[in-house]
């Protein structure tokens, strides 16, 4: 796994560490459920979604990966 260095305000710290303990997570496992939230997958994970849905609704491969884009960014516009 690798790490990161990011740079936040103290009060945005403060806010996520909170939120962390709160939920019973670490900051990191907060973050990455945000990623994930935002559609932001690696391209082997985005490959696999893909499989899936086209072994799920028999879609050509150019129609799955045009239904993924569309939907990756309907999840960017709602934020």
């Amino acid at each position: 796994m690798s790490r990161l260095t990011i740079t936040l305000s103290e009060a945005r710290y403060r806010a996520l560490k909170e939120a962390s303990a709160q939920r019973d997570k670490t900051i990191g496992q907060l973050i990455d459920e945000s990623l994930d939230f935002y559609g932001i997958k690696s391209r082997e994970d985005a490959r696999h979604l893909v499989a899936r849905a086209r072994a799920h609704s028999k879609l050509t491969e150019p129609k799955a990966v045009a239904m993924a884009q569309e939907n990756v960014r309907a999840v960017r516009r709602k934020s």
